[in-house]
């Protein structure tokens, strides 16, 4: 019989596994995808550039003082539906001691930026937008307030669709307005690749500046569809503007150095409070109230002062 083999010799070499896990991946700015050879070249090249890999994290805080109008309540409904990087809040009292509370509400919620609407004897609506915690923070009136629900236009686009921002050029025209345009831009304007929403511009946000007041306006991108129609790209000719809405009117009144406080930075010359316009109506309606008494005692005294002559054919028929 023949001897046996060593089991060393019966052993084949085992072939070297490949490492099978997925390879690392680059990583996501806000311009696309970095790879992290790129990334470490940069870093060695200057080691401050990792401000270079941004990543917009805005998230917007939207809620709204107690005892608020319907309107005004579908209004802020209309925006949160508009805002998809937005969340939403339970209702605040109004008191002066609303700013620190809404402070640590934000910080809560993990927010950076807070649209707040206080509303005031049922009837006024301020809006404060503010950039939490250091600030700025501005507060507004908002007047001529359009809801979706009362236009019926016939505008649709996608909702949580990114927007499109266009601003007239007098936000270039003084400093609080390069501020308020700059304050717009980064709580309205949606961060691109954001969890909620879409990855379409098929709608703009219109802010101009009429009459030292903010017009805001919300128009559908229209572009043909059929085969035959097929738009080039570039060709704006073909593209249409439909009103979406809702519509409102901000005028400011004063821009605060912090949060929801501060030093005042910039205050409105020609604002007039709600209040005062109310209460010069009623002086106006009082002197209408006036006016009538005196042309009441000037009659009586005119009649008093030019009696008529007694009419002779008075008593013609009483016989």
């Amino acid at each position: 019989m023949g001897k046996k083999r060593k089991q060393s010799d019966t052993q084949t070499a085992e072939p070297t596994k490949k490492d099978e896990g997925a390879p690392e991946r680059p990583k996501r700015t806000l311009l696309g995808w970095k790879d992290k050879e790129e990334v470490e070249e940069q870093t060695e090249s200057n080691p401050d550039s990792s401000s270079l890999v941004f990543r917009n994290k805005e998230k917007v805080m939207v809620t709204c003082s107690r005892r608020i109008n319907y309107r005004y309540r579908h209004l802020m409904l209309n925006m949160v539906s508009l805002l998809p990087h937005c969340k939403k809040d339970n209702k605040v009292e109004s008191k002066s001691s609303k700013g620190a509370t809404l402070n640590e509400l934000i910080e809560l919620r993990g927010c950076s930026s807070c649209l707040f609407f206080e509303c005031r004897k049922h009837q006024d609506l301020y809006l404060w937008m503010v950039k939490c915690p250091s600030g700025p923070s501005v507060k507004f009136l908002v007047n001529a307030v359009h809801t979706m629900e009362e236009l019926k236009l016939t505008g649709n686009h996608l909702k949580g669709s990114r927007p499109l921002l266009t601003f007239s050029g007098n936000f270039e025209k003084d400093a609080h307005w390069k501020l308020l345009k700059e304050m717009i831009v980064q709580i309205f304007g949606t961060p691109k690749e954001h969890r909620k929403s879409k990855p379409y511009h098929d709608h703009v946000f219109v802010f101009s500046i009429v009459d030292d007041h903010i017009w805001f306006r919300n128009y559908q991108i229209s572009v043909p569809h059929n085969e035959s129609d097929k738009m080039v790209r570039g060709g704006l000719d073909k593209m249409t503007l439909v009103e979406v809405g809702p519509r409102f009117c901000l005028n400011p009144i004063k821009i605060f150095g912090g949060s929801f406080g501060g030093p005042t930075l910039y205050e409105n010359p020609f604002y007039v409070s709600p209040n005062q316009i109310r209460a010069l109506e009623k002086r106006q309606k009082a002197g209408k109230y006036a006016k009538k008494v005196k042309a009441k005692t000037r009659r009586k005294m005119h009649e008093l002062s030019n009696p008529l002559e007694p009419d002779e054919f008075a008593d013609m028929w009483r016989e």
